[in-house]
Formats: C-alpha cells, sequence, structure tokens
C-alpha cells in the first residue's frame, strides 16, 4: 500500500483550512506556504477537494477556501476514500477459486484493520487537538485455519 503525495498534501491542506477560526476562508497561497506544498500543487489538490466536496471555495480579493464538511465528524478514511477510493481494493469480492479463499480472507482482515485506523480519527481531532491513533505494541494477531484440516494437503 502506498500513500501519495497527493494524499499527504490533500491531508495537510484540510488540516491547515480547519485551523482558521469560525470557518473563515484562507486563501491557497497561505495554505500552500503553512502546509509546506508547492503552490502550483497546492492548486490542483484545491481543485479535487472542492470536486470530492471536502472544501469550498469562493472568488474575489477575500476569496479563498474553507471547509465544506463538519471536521469534527469527517474522519481520515472519509478523506481518504474520496481521494483515493478504499483503502485496499485487492480482495474486496474475495477469490474466484476455492485454492485462495484464504488470499480473501487476508485482504479484507488488513481491509478492516486499515479503515478502523483510519476511521478513529477526525480532521479536528488530528488538526486542531494533535490527536493520533496509536497502536499499543503489544498487538498481537492470532492465526486460524482458514480450511478444514482434511481440505489441506501435506
Amino acid at each position: 500500500m502506498e500513500i501519495s503525495r497527493r494524499l499527504d498534501y490533500a491531508l495537510r491542506m484540510l488540516c491547515e483550512v480547519a485551523r482558521e477560526r469560525d470557518g473563515s476562508v484562507v486563501s491557497v497561497r497561505k495554505v500552500a506556504e503553512a502546509s509546506d506544498i508547492p503552490y502550483s500543487f497546492a492548486r490542483t489538490i484545491q481543485h479535487e477537494l472542492v470536486r470530492c466536496g471536502l472544501l469550498d471555495t469562493a472568488r474575489g480579493p477575500r476569496g479563498g477556501m474553507s471547509l465544506a464538511v463538519d471536521s469534527r465528524t469527517t474522519t481520515l478514511l472519509d478523506v481518504v476514500e474520496r481521494i483515493e477510493g478504499p483503502v485496499c481494493a485487492l480482495g474486496e469480492e474475495g477469490s474466484s477459486s476455492d485454492d485462495f479463499a484464504e488470499l480473501g480472507k487476508l485482504w479484507r482482515g488488513l481491509k478492516t484493520q486499515a479503515d478502523r485506523y483510519l476511521s478513529s480519527v477526525t480532521i479536528y481531532q488530528l488538526a486542531i487537538e494533535g490527536l493520533v491513533p496509536v497502536v499499543p505494541e503489544n498487538l498481537s494477531f492470532e492465526l486460524a485455519a482458514s480450511a478444514s484440516p482434511e481440505t489441506v494437503s501435506e
């Protein structure tokens, strides 16, 4: 799984816009500078964020961007899925062959964990409160047989 620069910059921009008081507008240039994003790339991402319903824009000398969503309820999973699509699309439908059904279970498990992680924090929590999800060090997974013992060949 790869985190694209586009997604990273989009999250930076959304956090910066969320930091504006009372939903006021902020210029793309100001957000780009504060987020350490090249201005031309920030403009491109701004258009994408507007297209997918995360930002609103206002034109004119006092124009700029503002959030189109509630930062207190919009999770990072919401953002990722609007920008990149499903976190783990591979194996969503399961395997077309019983021989590889366990791979479908593997990918669905990965998607479940990634979805839980990204949906555990909102834009507000990240941008304003500085919170990030923490995975406990002792997190461990149990392995379970995906097939009955009779069907496993040795």
